[in-house]
């Protein structure tokens, strides 16, 4: 259980006395920051001159608390912010009293103020790590080899605590369910495995979903509230047959908090209800849409969304504001529009690749998708064509041979790629007809990649790693890792960014590179991909009296625009997810080194 005694003014003036004492002796705010400055410059500086006595990791803490520190408490920050973390430390070393602040921003001040003295915790996940050797050549590489083993062991330790869906259990389990929900919907084995049968049976009413799955009481109010207020829902039956009869097990939370959704975004969506969509569109994507089913956010790609549907509805999703159910009516555009946006993609030649998503594009009949990319392989300039479907999860028998073909004659080797991009979300998911989809556009030289969306859901240690390595054996290549949107009706999925970082260097980066090679992003509003690794694309302006990070991000084209606009994102509370991970049956203690990712 975590310790919140120490997480209060109390610990933290015996804890970290430096700079209570410096605000203690300061006369105003602004000497408190100028002597504060001073006192993390030598304490950054000093390392330097004694660097044989630290370890490198003790170095790099200091050095990155010091930045962050820096940062934090300027004017600039704060105006930004429209908080001081200054007054806030200043105030409490005057013996004034804050009851705005929780214990998730005392967490954070403990943390950063020990960390600039190379102190705070350690990673505690793994059993085995790597010690120097005193050894030379031949012997040295043995004994390095020795203690690589180990720690492969450890990390196959990890990740063997997760199941996938292609293990004989979870075939079998599902086997059973698929009879079950095929009797009950009066289906035949053919029907099953028609793709037209499984988008004309979605799942959306609750008394019938449950005859055929076991919902817990929270889970059926969800579906039931989720009717009532028309907010987007539908499930595949082949996906509802990815549930277990034991939710309690847990092996499949993911897949079900892929579609149901929490009473806290029924009760956000509900609210909203009768606003206009457009208050909806948390990515700006009005803004970046130059005509009719175009947005357009880089220089030599645009998206293309001829069809406003999707056979079932993900939580999270970025368009559901556009979406008014799964497998809508009336969700394919006009021709006109169509034959409009095309004209506008061959009049800018300087698009070189297309990304034809929606709603999902796989919901469309051969006909029509034949048709549009023919359309879109008729452009010279067009190079690369991708389509975004979740329909090798959610219905993958619509990857008939007649559609790998469709989608393989448009591909030129050396003038034109085909490629599919899918959202696998969790290994669970992955069952061996998805494998078998894949194969059969894998067999055609059409690519398969992965985008993960890093939720709540998929981030207990290894969980995204577990994944990695089951897409890969699968002929998925790991492609993003998005950081979860921060859209007030998802806050029951979001994750801090410490822990994605932290995800990507300590447990990644353990997986040989084909099985780990993806990038993590957090997608900006109305500005695109901000890429986490490269920490000089954002900083850290404020912790905020609830304990979440405020983050500044800079757009990709900060180097070759005169203005420069910046978007201000507030994280989740990291004291508050380490909460949510012992709620799991996590050991918050494994986690331990989440506050030093920034």
């Amino acid at each position: 259980m975590i310790d919140t005694s120490k997480f209060c003014p109390e610990y933290l003036l015996s804890a970290i006395p430096q700079p209570f004492d410096i605000a203690k002796k300061a006369k105003t705010l602004d000497e408190f920051r100028r002597e504060l400055s001073g006192y993390v410059h030598t304490m950054h500086y000093e390392i330097l001159d004694d660097c044989d006595s630290l370890s490198e990791r003790r170095i790099i803490r200091i050095r990155d608390c010091a930045r962050v520190i820096n940062r934090i408490f300027t004017r600039q920050s704060e105006e930004k912010a429209k908080f001081s973390v200054s007054q806030a430390i200043f105030d409490i070393a005057h013996n004034i009293v804050h009851p705005d602040l929780s214990y998730a921003f005392y967490a954070e001040i403990l943390y950063l103020f020990l960390g600039l003295q190379g102190k705070g915790p350690h990673a505690r996940y793994a059993d085995s790590y790597l010690e120097p050797s005193r050894l030379e050549g031949r012997e040295a590489a043995i004994e390095r080899s020795n203690q690589l083993d180990a720690l492969s062991v450890e990390v196959s330790r990890q990740t063997d605590k997760y199941t996938d869906g292609l293990n004989e259990d979870a075939v079998y389990r599902r086997s059973m369910r698929k009879k079950h929900i095929m009797k009950k919907l009066g289906a035949s084995l053919e029907n099953w495995h028609d793709w037209r049968w499984q988008f004309e049976h979605v799942l959306r009413d609750i008394q019938q979903i449950e005859t055929l799955i076991t919902l817990s009481q929270s889970e059926a109010i969800a579906i039931e509230k989720v009717r009532k207020n028309k907010i987007p829902f539908g499930i595949t039956p082949y996906y509802l047959s990815l549930m277990d009869d034991d939710p309690d097990s847990g092996r499949d939370r993911s897949i079900r908090a892929q579609v149901i959704p929490p009473s806290t975004y029924i009760e956000q969506l509900a609210t909203r209800v009768n606003q206009n969509k457009s208050c909806f569109d948390f990515m700006c994507e009005s803004d970046t849409s130059p005509i009719d089913l175009i947005t357009r956010r880089y220089p030599g790609i645009c998206i293309f969304k001829p069809f406003n549907t999707c056979p079932q509805i993900c939580v999270y999703c970025q368009r559901n504001w556009e979406i008014e159910d799964a497998m809508m009516p009336g969700a394919l555009a006009s021709d006109q529009k169509i034959m409009e946006a095309v004209s506008w993609i061959k009049a800018h030649p300087a698009i070189h690749e297309v990304l034809i998503t929606g709603g999902d594009p796989l919901g469309m009949t051969d006909y029509d998708i034949n048709r549009i990319m023919a359309l879109i392989a008729d452009i010279p300039s067009v190079e690369r064509i991708r389509i975004g479907t979740r329909t090798l999860v959610t219905a993958p028998m619509r990857f008939t041979d007649t559609l790998a073909d469709i989608l393989a004659k448009y591909r030129i080797p050396g003038k034109r790629q085909v490629a599919v991009v899918t959202h696998v979300q969790h290994a669970y998911e992955l069952t061996p007809e998805t494998l078998k989809a894949v194969e059969k556009l894998k067999t055609r030289g059409i690519q398969v990649f992965n985008q993960l969306v890093y939720t709540f859901f998929v981030s207990r240690r290894f969980e995204a790693a577990f994944l990695r390595k089951t897409l890969t054996r699968c002929g998925i290549e790991p492609y993003y890792t998005f950081n979860t949107k921060g859209k007030e009706e998802t806050i029951e999925y979001r994750v801090p960014i410490a822990r994605l970082l932290q995800e990507q260097k300590e447990e990644a980066r353990l997986l040989p590179g084909l099985a780990r090679t993806d990038e993590a992003v957090y997608n900006v509003p109305g500005m695109g991909k901000n890429y986490l690794r490269a920490v000089q694309h954002r900083d850290l302006i404020s912790i905020l009296p609830d304990g979440s990070r405020l983050y500044e991000f800079h757009p990709w084209e900060k180097n070759i625009t005169k203005t420069l606009s910046t978007y201000i994102g507030q994280d989740v509370p990291i004291l508050d997810y380490l909460n949510r991970l012992e709620d799991a049956g996590e050991d918050p203690e494994n986690y331990n080194t989440i506050w030093y990712y920034f």
